[in-house]
């Protein structure tokens, strides 16, 4: 579903009268005029989305997610990915520990259209490459709102307040529940290499701290395949929450 389709955004346009629209016609912004006759959409709402939809356009163009982040309502921000999507920045962070305060970042990979970064600590793990990789209209990450986020701003002393997209969120209103490996199995994301765990991150660090390369080498593939995946878990779940919400009315 993308954002033009979308009328959520309005203030007090809920899924009902939005699903309203959609069964008028009014399957996009552009469908959208004053002399529609929709039950449940009165002058207030009317006024509303014309408001909305002189200015939504102009973010819009400009690339402008969090405009919209700030509009949608947490449930329904999978709406952006669509429509992001091929500037939508995945990405995922290694560490030395679970805490911020205690720990470091070791390893940054950002996959973006159809290109992987990797970044390592000690090299080239820097802020202002860590801004300018994840400076995109939409970052998508798992779990990243509540660990990878908090990471990177405490140790790089960022803020990083693009739109995102924590797909943990999404995925477990589908019912896909538990860690990234665990919700990529059920959806059938399959890794060439054997399952490894952050644990198995720590060490692998450890051992290249004490001169083994291979083991930054097989880091760095594991910390990769995690910013790709996103972007195949992301299109699972965004499918899937059209079809959920509108799969009737707006096909794919």
């Amino acid at each position: 579903m993308h954002l033009e389709q979308s009328f959520v955004p309005v203030k007090g346009v809920g899924q009902t009268t939005e699903r309203r629209l959609w069964e008028a016609g009014v399957t996009s912004w552009d469908a959208f005029g004053r002399d529609l006759n929709v039950h449940g959409v009165g002058k207030t709402t009317t006024d509303r989305i014309e408001s909305f939809l002189a200015e939504a356009p102009w973010h819009l163009d400009r690339r402008d997610g969090r405009y919209f982040e700030q509009r949608l309502p947490s449930s329904e921000r999978f709406r952006m990915y669509e429509t992001f999507r091929d500037e939508a920045a995945c990405f995922d962070i290694e560490t030395t520990g679970l805490e911020p305060a205690h720990s470091t970042v070791t390893t940054l990979s950002v996959h973006c259209g159809d290109e992987t970064t990797t970044v390592v600590r000690g090299d080239n793990l820097t802020a202002d490459r860590v801004a300018e990789l994840l400076d995109a209209p939409l970052l998508v990450s798992f779990n990243g709102r509540q660990f990878d986020v908090p990471f990177l701003e405490h140790e790089f002393d960022l803020s990083l307040d693009a739109a995102h997209l924590d797909l943990r969120y999404p995925c477990s209103s589908l019912g896909l529940t538990g860690g990234l490996k665990r919700v990529e199995a059920d959806i059938g994301i399959e890794r060439d290499r054997p399952d490894l765990s952050g644990r198995d991150a720590i060490r692998l660090w450890r051992e290249y701290e004490r001169g083994d390369d291979a083991a930054l080498d097989t880091l760095i593939s594991y910390n990769r395949d995690d910013a790709v995946n996103l972007l195949a878990l992301a299109d699972e779940a965004s499918a899937r929450l059209h079809d959920e919400r509108a799969g009737d009315v707006l096909p794919r």
